[in-house]
């Protein structure tokens, strides 16, 4: 289709020809060439606006002068009929009146000179013809030139219509312009959409009713006006025009008609004599076929429940409505909804009925619970749910996934194909392999292992680290980098002082505890279990102290301390026992802080239950002198250490931070709106939370996963936490009560932060009560700013439904626990929030960035003890292999090359900060930013973080420390707010994304 232009003087048609032009290439700038393309029947009532470009047609470049070369023009709908353009015999005031469609048509400004924006007009020219396809880009050029010597152009573009206009604008208006940002991600391929008319609508809701009808005030439409595009975000900029009696905004819907989802980060509302509005959004908008109801966006103001905006009431009950989904169907990609369900999606019973696995949250097995996918049952296990083949496949609310957003997610990427990818060749190669001496430990990290790699795509994604490609062979390298540890001290490991002094600033500070009673005695039945008495007896303490002081001194002075996993583990012996490859023991450690504040090994107990006709076993080690009992106690520790890994990661990393968190997350979407001063408090920190769980469910923790074909409980490994749950308190997960709880501090008011510590050079709550009592005035400050009123938590009915739901459905296996903070006052408030807070920064840190460092020399801490003690019944000919080459009994015992390098892989992995990690105190959000009481109390919080790492730093230089300084020890930087990208050993995310 084309246009018939003629002169208007002479009325002489020129013969056309259609020349296809890129859309603005030939345009400085500031010069924006766009049409909005109006789908009407033939002949009916139109609008055709046009912008006209005038250039030397002997050059195909473009010559820009001054404003009598770039010509603005008037258009008036016709139906076939001539249509004249410019200025006629009209005014621009008739021609405003005139140019009317039957259609709300959008369209933009004239072109105007760069040097001059008063219109001025050419002689007029003619259009005749039929609308310009949509699909392609058009140019008119007559054959012959005009007297003027120019060659009229017309382009495709939206116009404002009122901006033609300017100058006879109601004075009952005002203009408001808003920008768009949008985030470019993989799904924005090209701009085509936009320039066929489909892009996003937006219109602005006023905070306020009608204060005369009461009604809502009509919600005004934005005009498109722009689109420009920079390195990674693209700008559309929209233009109201806004009664004067609107009132404040109080929010934003927006439609996206484009085919693809967006990712919107702001929208900032440009207002004459005004402040600007800016909206922050950092959300991902659907496209309308997919779903046609707006996406809801309210300023950065926050509201209480009771203080909303009259205008905005029902839209923020929608929202909340919205989010909370209706409990039915499988979820899709796109969808926004939090909802709850039990860990049922662990196991594959349809693949193998032996990765079955039993359904974790309910009576028999309580656990956290999970947000709801939807997928269907299992074929051959309908309380399962079906296992998802890709990660893509497991839903996550959108706005939790953070694929594309960041570079967090290369990450997640890097996990999967380590585990896809690398995994299999190491099993296929190293099955059956052995270390058969401790120096071929060392061949991991200064030669590295061959592998073949079948996918480019899949060495792209793996850490570069470990894995380096070797040429264009298809073949990479398996390096893994020296751990700080053996890097600072390679034989620190075999020291019984280094065993014990990372209890305190180690991976794990979490399951030391004071001796509080004695004889020590299992709580299990003993007709099941057999006798419960531990046999480390009063007088092998004193004999293993010295004589320095009494049992009953030790304890009273308390210097007795205890790692205790008998209990927890003894259940499960004879279930992991009949596992091949594997064997595992209940199990105490004792330890004594001697007069120089060290702390010392007194005994190992490990325990066998009776079971299979076979008596109770249970023996007590201790460290020797004696060839023999040396390498018994050597073992011990293995097996201890074995325990500690499994627990640290199934209990104090999984269950006391990612698992339980995860409640909270869907609670706080379902029931606090994003406009509730308390869901913009903790949203920074959860975010990627439910993203990197389900991660865990896909390739960490299912059925046959990388922890339980490394661990010692094996296929029992989650079942094991769900029994740790039964233990689990909400009010013990704030730090001062969780030390407390273990007799490893006592309140002091005299004290430092309120408590006086049981060991004084102890690292991980030295460090994390700063981090502690920092956090707490910063919700007390935040908290006090918002509730004046000490009723105004009680009658806060968002804030009650989000408590309620986190007790009684997130958490609903224990609701009936009478250890659950109320929520009455603020001071209630603050202490839930603040717990909160610390378990997903302070605590997760403590547990997880230290992994490769400790945990990378796997004879350090073992994931696992494949074989039995030596002494445990054993023949002649077993007794024998160990007192002739005790070393392969214990190169035995530890992890295989197999299950020793999976575990390596994913540490490394886990251990890494991301280049843009949100480290606790750092950054800023909006909403805090734009109070300035709020950001002033933030910056003292964040002032506070940074006075930390100056602390953090004497401590470690302080001699008398011997836990955190020392020939060849790793100084306890855990706790140190802020990291480099990599593995670094410190820095304290604000949330769980790893």
């Amino acid at each position: 289709m084309a246009y018939q232009l003629m002169h208007h003087h002479h009325h002489h048609p020129y013969t056309t020809q259609t020349l296809v032009q890129s859309r603005t290439s030939f345009l400085p700038s500031n010069i924006r060439v766009s049409f909005p393309i109006l789908h009407k029947p033939v002949r009916s009532k139109i609008c055709k606006i046009a912008r006209a470009c005038y250039i030397n047609p002997s050059n195909t470049n473009p010559i820009y002068e001054s404003s009598t070369n770039i010509k603005p023009v008037g258009a008036i709908p016709s139906d076939d009929a001539s249509t004249t353009i410019g200025p006629s015999n009209k005014s621009s005031t008739a021609i405003k009146d005139e140019v009317t469609s039957e259609s709300s048509t959008s369209m933009g400004d004239l072109v105007k000179s760069p040097a001059n924006d008063s219109p001025s007009y050419k002689s007029p020219v003619t259009i005749k013809g039929t609308l310009l396809n949509p699909t392609k880009d058009v140019v008119m050029s007559p054959d012959n030139e005009s007297s003027t010597g120019v060659t009229p152009r017309i382009m495709n573009g939206p116009l404002t219509f009122r901006s033609m206009f300017r100058s006879n604008k109601n004075e009952n208006y005002s203009t408001v312009n808003a920008v768009v940002t949008v985030k470019i991600t993989s799904s924005i391929n090209d701009n085509i959409d936009d320039w066929i008319g489909k892009t996003l609508k937006l219109e602005i809701v006023a905070a306020e009713l009608d204060p005369k009808s009461g009604a809502e005030k009509e919600r005004v439409k934005g005009s498109w006006r722009h689109r420009s595009q920079g390195l990674n975000e693209v700008k559309y900029e929209f233009e109201f025009e806004v009664p004067s009696d609107f009132g404040e905004i109080g929010a934003v819907l927006v439609q996206n008609d484009h085919h693809y989802e967006m990712f919107l980060k702001t929208i900032t509302l440009e207002r004459l004599r005004k402040d600007n509005v800016t909206i922050t959004c950092n959300s991902w908008v659907h496209p309308a076929f997919k779903n046609h109801e707006n996406r809801i966006f309210f300023t950065n103001k926050s509201y209480l429940p009771s203080q909303t905006p009259s205008g905005l009431k029902k839209l923020r009950e929608k929202e909340l409505k919205i989010l909370r989904g209706d409990g039915e169907g499988v979820r899709e990609t796109l969808d926004r909804i939090y909802d709850y369900d039990v860990y049922n999606d662990l196991g594959d019973p349809d693949k193998d009925p032996d990765l079955k696995r039993p359904v974790l949250g309910g009576k028999e097995k309580p656990y956290p619970r999970r947000c709801r996918t939807g997928r269907p049952k299992c074929e051959k296990d309908l309380l399962s749910e079906s296992r998802a083949t890709l990660l893509d496949d497991i839903y996550v609310p959108r706005d939790e996934a953070f694929s594309q957003v960041k570079s967090i997610s290369f990450r997640a990427k890097t996990i999967l194909a380590f585990v896809h990818g690398v995994l299999p060749s190491l099993e296929t190669m190293l099955t059956d392999h052995e270390f058969q001496y401790f120096t071929a430990i060392d061949t991991l990290f200064n030669e590295g292992i061959h592998l073949p790699i079948q996918s480019k795509q899949t060495l792209e994604n793996l850490p570069l680290r470990i894995i380096k490609a070797i040429g264009d062979t298809g073949k990479c390298l398996l390096r893994f980098e020296t751990p700080q540890m053996t890097s600072r001290d390679h034989f620190s490991w075999i020291r019984d002082e280094e065993f014990c002094r990372q209890t305190l600033a180690g991976l794990n500070p979490y399951s030391i505890q004071l001796v509080m009673e004695w004889p020590l005695k299992s709580k299990l039945d003993p007709e099941e279990y057999g006798p419960p008495e531990s046999e480390i007896t009063k007088e092998l303490v004193e004999q293993q102290i010295k004589g320095v002081m009494t049992l009953e001194e030790a304890i009273k002075q308390k210097k007795l301390f205890i790692i205790d996993y008998h209990d927890l583990l003894l259940p499960y012996v004879k279930y992991v026992r009949d596992i091949e490859g594997t064997t595992l023991y209940g199990s105490r450690t004792l330890m004594f802080l001697n007069q120089s504040e060290e702390l010392l090994p007194v005994a190992i107990e490990l325990t066998r239950p009776q079971a299979n006709k076979q008596p109770q076993w249970k023996k007590v080690f201790t460290p020797s002198s004696e060839a023999t009992g040396a390498w018994l106690w050597k073992m011990a520790k293995a097996h201890v250490l074995a325990h500690d890994s499994g627990y640290h990661q199934l209990v104090s990393h999984w269950l006391r931070t990612h698992c339980v968190t995860e409640p909270y997350i869907i609670a706080t979407n379902r029931q606090l709106s994003a406009m509730h001063p308390i869901h913009r408090l903790l949203r920074p920190y959860f975010r990627y939370t439910m993203e990197i769980n389900a991660l865990a469910r896909f390739a960490l923790i299912n059925a046959d996963g990388v922890i339980e074909s490394s661990f010692s409980p094996r296929k029992y490994s989650m079942e094991l936490s769900s029994v740790a749950y039964e233990q689990w308190r909400f009010d013990l997960q704030a730090l001062p009560a969780d030390l407390i709880s273990r007799g490893m501090a006592v309140e002091d008011p005299n004290a430092p932060h309120g408590l006086k510590l049981a060991i004084e050079d102890y690292p991980f709550a030295a460090d994390g009560l700063i981090i502690w009592d920092a956090i707490k005035q910063w919700v007390t400050d935040y908290v006090n700013y918002y509730y004046t009123d000490a009723n105004l938590v009680e009658s806060d009915e968002e804030l009650q439904g989000w408590w309620t739901e986190i007790r009684t459905i997130g958490h609903g296996d224990k609701k009936d626990e009478p250890w659950w903070p109320v929520l009455k006052t603020p001071e209630d408030l603050i202490g839930i929030l603040t717990t909160i807070i610390w378990v997903t920064s302070g605590h997760h840190s403590a547990v997880n960035f230290g992994q490769y460092d400790f945990a990378g020399y796997f004879p350090n801490r073992p994931s696992i003890a494949r074989i039995k003690m030596p002494n445990e019944d054993p023949t002649d000919e077993e007794w024998t292999i160990f007192l002739n080459k005790p070393e392969d009994s214990f190169l035995s015992c530890l992890p295989s090359p197999a299950q020793a390098t999976k575990v390596m892989g994913i540490l490394d992995v886990l251990s890494t900060h991301s280049i843009d990690e949100e480290y606790i105190g750092q950054v800023i959000e909006p909403s805090w930013e734009e109070n300035q009481i709020i950001k002033a109390s933030f910056n003292i919080f964040k002032a506070k973080l940074v006075e930390l790492n100056g602390i953090i730093d004497r401590r470690n230089a302080d001699e008398t420390l011997k836990n955190r300084t020392g020939a060849g020890v790793v100084p306890y930087n855990l706790l140190i707010p802020v990291s480099k990208g990599g593995v670094t050993g410190q820095g304290v995310p604000n949330s769980i994304s790893i």
